[in-house]
Formats: structure tokens, C-alpha cells, sequence
């Protein structure tokens, strides 16, 4: 039976807040394999009932069943739209869809009627305590649909009627706010009543106006935090009423004396004002809001990808460390806060500091954290029970010192909460070796606890920026593991909204370094433009487009991608990038002792990712059917290619740099000249031995070193690389008991002391890029550039590292892919399921032969045995 499992709208399910017209995607059902949609009839309308049809396709014949465009519809602002889908596969069509929808945001500016609002003034700049704002409202009776648009200058919770609306958490997030700021969407229908009403926010200082960055500055964006909020609410008689933000909203302190991102809340229940966002408060006490001037042109509507409480963890364990504190471990490093139950009398304080790992005696160590304080400091109000967690900060901990708690303390009375940007997982990856599932659950760990609505660094200590550089190099490891499209997408327009004039990328975006770094020994010498940083601007989109198969990302930045392309051609001499400030091979074993930077020149990493950006730019440009640039940029290609073959090549085929990073850039990247590649490869073995089968690489090498391998036929040393249990090697953190990658290779030393203090993170996802390799090298799971979002998929498992089995997924927008094998002798059973939709090229480079009852799927070719198959599920045995 044919049957419609999945409906999406810009990759996510009924979504609230479109401001434009979406993109649809269905996944197929079906009991037979080999199905093909052969066409589609979409149906749009204003009622769920489909009696006021707003948009019908007919039949539409085609394959597409991701990222439809909705031909023939004109969007209106707060509106619900409702869809439904059926198909035809040849053999059979289906009934009618379930009905989607999806609801429309303000799509205009000039929509917007409210002010930002605020119980602040400038005399409150260097201040972070909370704050309330609040107004009643009468609405009529035959309420409809009550819609609310909302965001701030700051981080805000919004309520109406004494009850939250929505479960977001740091709304509106981090953006380039004088650029770029999001305001989320509300159906608030079921919260509004006829008679009085009251809306209100609780804000705080946020991003916004808070201290961050390693300049210790605070108002990066303003100096008082604000609210704008749009209530519209529709009658059954037709009839309309907003209800915004003016200067008839009233303010006052709230019971948060202190919130930062970095230190940590303050709180004091005692100042708690019940009901203070209900009709019946009392407000004749508060003061008046301030309005606060800002521009409205940058507010851009956010559907997905919100920051929510997403996992609770209890605590494991009670320690009393051998100095004597208390401390409560939760088993697993992660980033949010801590929701604690106590009972005490008024006065009482709960007192919590947040950290990531106990010293080689077991005490609590602070060291790495820096200047962070990442302190909760919760008074009670006292007389019953009390429960709490922070509002507007997070913190990055696996273990809570408990330095104040009234009464009995109880591990079952704390729960630390994961709290992240809301992605869909993707991708699961299991194997016989019990120490890289460690490692799998370690590299989502640490995705999780570093995208907190921006790709962080690290999320514990004074800093927790969006370096580029750390996510441009985990970004294709992130898509396996969750549906990043959203997220990814949302962070690339401030990366094209903080782009130089003239086309250079900053080291972090939201760039709060710009402007701002004449005091740092490092950014003072550049604070844009490093290659594998700012190289993220071409790498991530084309990536996005990999996984995605969706052209729409590469439009929205093409822009960018061509200013940064233009950019290192302008201020490369004879072909060679090598701009300010470069961070190289950074954090590189092979670094000089005392330096960040690793041995292999900065002048080679630059002009290695100056030709590959300026390649994929070049495929892009094709894709996109822009010629005059696809001959442009191919052709500067070419010419950095040969210059970087001429510069850092012998006429004998020898690398000028002896590093393990050179060759693997050179390999990878594929500018190797072809004569050169054998010695190529063998230097790196080479290299490789001379460490005794150990990687010396930072983060340029890293990602790249297993794949360096694997591509050229040496798939052992590829494997024996990454189960490497001693130091330095992926699996010496999980032995040491990691629970996150770790920023360090030697965060903990053999020894048990730390490495420096000064950056030490034990959650800093980039080494965490070899996750990248399980999947699309041992699993096999692979997207074909030329059919991307695995419209044609690649199946190409490569069976070794003495591993029995391996079992992996994948979610396309077409549907599950599925890979199993096992491993006995010589012979290998694998398990492949093919998503409807979609057809597929199994490749078994390794075998000799495969089984009888298989034998005439396969034809040998250059890469092996190859069969073309369809949807549905297969198994082949075969001998290697």
C-alpha cells in the first residue's frame, strides 16, 4: 500500500512563524521495494475540512518529494494554511495525506505596530538584575485565533494570564541583532479570554547587553534590555484587535538580582510577586516603560530551531571530595542548568557552582573555567517546598559543588537539564567495539552541549563565541547526527551579515571581537579571515546542499561565498593566501613548546583551503547555472592548484613541509599532482610510524587524517589511527573517562594534572569530526554530489579495526537509511534499507565474490563490485 509517513514545511513538522512561502517534503511508505513517486497532486487550503481551496496542484508529474515549491499561492500574515499530499508510483496511487499546516508570521515590516519596551533606563547599563513588564487588555467574547509575535533586546519569557506561552528557552537567542534579530510565534488561542486579560515578560541581559567576550566588555548591542510584543486577536464576527507594546506597559524589578551568561543567576524568592502577570494584579505600584528606539527592518521571523529544555538527567552520585565539598555528579557533561527541589525556612540560600571535571586528588577544579563563576545563588522565600532553575544563563558541568543547602540533601532532589537548539536526530552509529560507541556518544554529547543556538566553542568558561573554524570543521559530522538544516541555515546569515565590506570573515560570529581586541595578544594581530575559520562561509553551505540536496542555501549565500572567494584572491601574493593573522594547525601536538600554533605553515593550510573554497565555490556557481562565474572561479582553481603544487613541491615529489597536516590537506583536498600522490601517501605512513601510529594534528589535520587514509588505500592504518587507545588519540579521553570531546588531546595528562588552564575545555566538539568517518567510511553511508540529499545514495561499508559488527542510520528527507554488517573471517553479511524515492549504488570495494543468490546484482568495476538497486531492503554475503 502506498501511504504518505512524513509531511514537512521547511524541514520542520506544522511549523508556526513562516514568512515565506516554504518549501514542502513528504517521505514515502510502501510494502513493495523499487517505488518511484511518479507524480504528485498538493492541495492548500484555508480550512483543515479543504472546503476553501486555496491552491491545487492537479497532477504534477515528477519525482520530487523534497523541497516542492508551492506554485500559484499568495501568503497573508497570521494566517494557517493547511496541505495534503497524494501520489502515484506507477503501480498504485495513495489516498490523501494526513493534513499539515502551517501558520505565517508578519510578512512585512511596516505590520509591526508595538515598541520596544522597558523597566529599565541608562542608568541601568552596567546592570544585570531582572526585570518585568506588563499591561492588561480587555478582549470581546467569540474569541477565534489569538496570535502573539514577540522578541526583546535581551532574553525574555513571555506570559499571559499567569501561564508561559511557549516552551522557549534564551528567546530570541543570538544574533547580530543591529543586523539580524529573531522574533518567534505564538498561537495563543487557548490563553486569551474574553474579559480582562494581562500579557507580560520576564528579561534578561543575555548576549544583548551582558558581559561577553575576551575584551570583558558588556553592551555589545545596547544598554537596556526591551520588549516588543504583537497580540492580535481575531472574532468570530470578522472583527480584528492588537495589542502591542506602548507606553501604556508598566515595569518593575523582578525577583533575578543578577543574571549573566558566564556567572551564573542570582535569585531571591522573596521578591517573587504571585500572580504578577495575571488580570487581577494589582500594577498601581509599578513604574512607567521606557520606549527604546530600534529598527525594526532587521526582525526576521524564527519557526524551528529554538533553544528548549531537551533531556533531564538525574543525579548519580554524592561525593565528599578529600577537602571536604560537596559535590553531586551527573554522570555526563552537558550544557543548561541544574533543577533542584529544597525546603527551608525564608532567608535560607541554595548555594551552586558549576564544573567539568574533579583533579588528580578528586577535589573540584575550577581552573578551567577561568573568570566564569557559573554560580546559582538561590534565596528562599521559604514555608513550603521550593523548585528552581535559572531563566537567563546556562552552564556547561557535569558535577555541581553544593556550598550552601539548607536542610538533608538528597541527590534525587537535583536533575541537571540539557538544554540546546531543537534539531531532529538523524543518525545513530553502533559497533562490536564498546570504546567508539563511547566515542559516538561523546561527539553528540558534545554537539549538544556546544549548539545552544549558536555553534559554540566550548559552553563553560568566559567565552562560549561562534568560532567559525570549529564549525566549519564538524558541520558535515553534525548532520549525520541531527537535522542541522534550520540551525546551520539561521547561523549562515550572520555570518554573512558580519562579513567585511569587503567580503573577509570573522574568527567568531556574532562577531563581538571586531573592534574590540587591541588588548588580546592573539586577535590583536587579526580578527577576521583565518583560513578553515572564515572558509566555513563556502564549506558549510556546500555541505547543507550535500546533505540536503536543497539549492535554496546555496542562493541565500552565494553572495557571501563569492565575497569570500574574492577576498582571498584580492589579498593573495602570487597565488599564495597567507593573510594577518592565521591560527594554522591550531593546538597541534607538532607545535613548538609553549605554542598554540602547529609545525606545519600557516602559509600552506591558507593557500590548501584557498583552492578547495575556490573549487566547491566553482561547482556551486555550475549548480546554480551561473557560467560566466563557473569559468571564472574553475579557472582560478587551476591556477592555485599549480601554485600550490609549485610552492610547497619538490621537482621530486617531496612535500617542502614534513608534517603530518601537509599531507593531509595535500591528500584530501586533492592537490596532490598525480605523479607525487604514491610518495605522498607513503610520507604520511611514514610520519605516522615516526609517532609510533600516532596522530600530532590540531584542528586542520584532525578531520581529515582518517579519510587522508582510508581514500588511498590504506584503510588499516586508517582504523588502527582511530582505535588508538593510548595518548594522544580520540579513544585515550574515552579511557580517561570523558563523557565530551575534549578541546585537548592532553586535557587530563596520563599523569592526571591538567593541561593549561588558560584553555581547557572538556566540551569543544571539533575533534569530534572524526564521527564524520564512521559514517560515510565504516558505515558506508555516503551522499553522491551529483544527486545531493541522497536522492542517489552511495552504499560503500569498509569492514576493518577487527570490528564484528557495525550498525548504522541515517534520516534522509526521503527516509531511513539503514546499514548493517557483520564481520566472521572472511566473510561479511551486510543489511542495507533504501529509502522510497530514492535508488542506490552498493559498492563492495573489498570483495572477491559475493553469493550465488547475488551474484548477478554485481558487475565489477574500477571501484569493485557494484550493484544499482532501488528502495527496499537487501542482504548480500560476500568474502573480503
Amino acid at each position: 500500500m502506498l501511504r504518505i509517513e512524513q509531511m514537512t514545511a521547511d524541514y520542520l513538522v506544522n511549523p508556526v512563524g513562516i514568512a515565506k512561502l516554504p518549501q514542502l517534503g513528504w517521505i514515502m511508505g510502501s510494502d513493495r521495494s523499487n517505488v518511484l513517486q511518479q507524480s504528485y497532486r498538493l492541495q492548500v487550503a484555508s480550512d483543515p475540512r479543504f472546503q476553501n481551496l486555496l491552491m491545487d496542484s492537479g497532477t504534477v508529474e515528477s519525482d520530487q518529494s523534497a523541497h516542492v515549491e508551492i506554485e500559484g499561492l499568495q501568503l497573508s500574515s497570521s494566517s494557517l494554511y493547511y496541505w495534503r499530499v497524494k501520489l502515484t508510483d506507477g503501480a498504485e496511487e495513495s489516498d490523501w495525506s494526513q493534513t499539515a499546516f502551517f501558520a505565517t508570521a508578519l510578512l512585512t515590516h511596516e505590520e509591526w505596530k508595538g515598541q520596544f519596551v522597558s523597566a529599565e533606563t541608562k542608568a541601568d547599563a552596567l546592570n544585570s538584575k531582572g526585570t518585568y513588564v506588563r499591561r492588561k487588555f480587555s478582549a470581546k467574547p467569540g474569541i477565534e485565533r489569538a496570535v502573539v509575535y514577540s522578541t526583546a533586546l535581551g532574553l525574555y519569557n513571555l506570559y499571559i494570564n499567569g501561564e508561559r506561552v511557549g516552551e522557549d528557552e534564551l528567546a530570541p537567542g543570538w544574533t547580530s541583532y543591529r543586523k539580524h534579530l529573531l522574533y518567534q510565534t505564538h498561537d495563543v488561542t487557548r490563553l486569551v479570554q474574553s474579559g480582562d486579560n494581562a500579557i507580560g515578560a520576564m528579561l534578561g541581559a543575555g548576549w544583548y547587553k551582558g558581559l561577553m567576550g575576551f575584551a570583558e566588555e558588556r553592551n555589545h548591542y545596547g544598554d537596556q534590555t526591551a520588549l516588543l510584543c504583537q497580540l492580535e486577536i481575531v472574532y468570530s464576527d470578522g472583527s480584528k484587535e492588537i495589542v502591542v507594546t506602548d507606553g501604556k506597559w508598566k515595569g518593575a524589578d523582578s525577583p533575578v538580582l543578577f543574571s549573566e551568561i558566564y556567572d551564573g543567576e542570582i535569585y531571591d524568592a522573596r521578591l517573587e510577586e504571585n500572580g504578577w502577570s495575571g488580570p487581577e494584579y494589582d500594577d498601581e505600584a509599578w513604574r512607567s516603560s521606557e520606549i527604546v528606539e530600534y529598527d525594526t527592518s532587521v526582525l526576521v521571523a524564527q519557526a524551528g530551531g529554538k533553544v528548549k529544555e531537551i533531556e533531564r538527567i538525574p543525579a548519580k552520585e554524592l561525593i565528599i571530595t578529600p577537602q571536604g565539598d560537596t559535590v553531586i555528579d551527573f554522570g555526563q557533561n552537558l550544557t543548561g542548568w541544574v533543577h533542584f527541589k529544597v525546603d527551608g525556612q525564608p532567608g535560607e540560600r541554595v548555594v551552586l557552582k558549576h564544573f567539568e571535571v574533579l583533579d588528580a586528588e578528586g577535589n573540584v577544579y575550577l581552573d578551567n573555567i577561568r573568570k566564569a563563576k557559573q554560580t546559582v545563588n538561590y534565596t528562599l522565600k521559604g514555608g513550603k517546598e521550593e523548585t528552581y532553575h535559572p531563566h537567563f544563563t546556562f552552564q556547561g558541568f557535569r558535577y555541581i559543588h553544593v556550598v550552601d543547602y539548607p536542610g538533608e540533601l538528597k541527590p534525587e532532589d537535583f536533575e541537571a537539564v540539557a538544554v540546546h537548539s531543537d534539531m531532529r536526530p538523524a543518525g545513530t552509529f553502533e559497533c562490536s567495539n564498546k570504546d567508539v560507541n563511547q566515542l559516538q556518544h561523546n561527539i553528540k554529547w558534545g554537539m549538544k552541549g556546544n549548539f545552544v543556538d549558536v555553534p559554540t566553542d566550548c559552553p563553560q568558561r568566559d567565552e562560549r563565541m561562534g568560532w567559525t573554524g570549529d564549525a566549519q570543521i564538524f558541520c558535515r559530522t553534525a548532520s549525520y547526527l541531527m537535522d542541522t538544516y534550520t540551525f546551520f541555515s539561521k547561523w549562515l546569515r550572520d555570518v554573512k551579515a558580519d562579513q567585511t565590506p569587503e567580503g573577509g570573515v570573522p574568527h567568531v560570529v556574532p562577531d563581538i571581537v571586531s573592534g574590540k581586541a587591541e588588548d588580546n595578544w592573539l586577535l590583536k594581530q587579526g580578527t577576521h579571515s583565518a583560513a578553515a575559520w572564515a572558509d566555513v562561509a563556502v564549506i558549510m553551505p556546500w555541505t547543507l546542499y550535500l546533505m540536503y540536496g536543497d539549492t535554496r542555501i546555496l542562493e541565500e549565500q552565494y553572495d557571501s561565498m563569492k565575497a569570500w572567494i574574492d577576498f582571498m584572491e584580492k589579498h593573495s601574493e602570487n597565488g599564495i593566501w597567507n593573510y594577518k593573522l592565521q591560527f594554522g594547525d591550531w593546538v597541534a601536538l607538532d607545535a613548538k613548546e609553549g605554542s598554540y600554533f602547529g609545525a606545519t605553515p600557516n602559509d600552506l593550510v591558507a593557500t590548501a583551503y584557498y583552492a578547495y573554497s575556490t573549487g566547491l565555490f566553482s561547482k556551486i556557481a555550475k549548480r546554480l547555472g551561473r557560467e560566466r562565474d563557473y569559468d571564472k572561479y574553475s579557472k582560478l582553481y587551476r591556477e592555485v592548484v599549480d601554485t600550490f603544487q609549485k610552492e610547497y613541491y619538490t621537482p621530486r615529489g617531496r612535500m617542502a613541509a614534513r608534517t603530518q597536516t601537509a599531507h593531509i590537506v595535500a591528500l584530501y583536498f586533492d592537490l596532490v599532482p598525480d605523479e607525487f600522490k604514491q610518495r605522498t601517501i607513503e610520507t604520511l605512513i611514514e610520519l605516522l610510524k615516526e609517532n609510533d601510529g600516532h596522530l600530532v594534528t590540531g584542528f586542520v589535520g584532525t578531520p581529515y587524517f582518517c579519510f587522508a587514509l582510508s581514500q588511498n588505500g590504506r584503510l588499516k592504518e586508517a582504523y588502527e589511527l582511530l582505535l588508538k587507545d593510548d595518548f594522544p588519540s580520540w579513544l585515550y579521553q574515552v579511557k580517561a573517562g570523558a563523557t565530551t570531546i575534549w578541546e585537548h588531546w592532553d586535557g587530563i595528562k596520563p599523569d592526571g594534572t591538567m593541561w593549561s588552564p588558560d584553555m581547557n575545555s572538556f566540551n569543544h566538539y571539533a575533534y569530534g569530526a572524526v564521527g564524520e568517518w564512521l559514517f560515510r567510511v565504516a558505515a558506508g553511508i555516503e551522499a553522491d554530489e551529483n544527486e545531493a540529499g541522497f536522492k542517489h545514495i552511495l552504499i560503500h561499508p569498509h569492514i576493518g579495526g577487527g570490528l564484528d559488527y557495525v550498525n548504522a542510520s541515517y534520516s534522509t528527507v526521503y527516509g531511513d537509511i539503514v546499514v548493517s554488517w557483520n564481520a566472521e573471517g572472511n566473510k561479511v553479511r551486510l543489511k542495507v534499507t533504501i529509502p522510497h524515492n530514492t535508488t542506490a549504488s552498493i559498492i563492495l570495494s573489498q570483495a572477491k565474490s559475493v553469493a550465488a543468490e547475488s551474484e548477478n546484482q554485481f558487475v565489477r568495476n574500477e571501484q569493485g563490485l557494484t550493484a544499482h538497486v532501488g528502495s527496499g531492503e537487501y542482504s548480500f554475503t560476500y568474502d573480503i
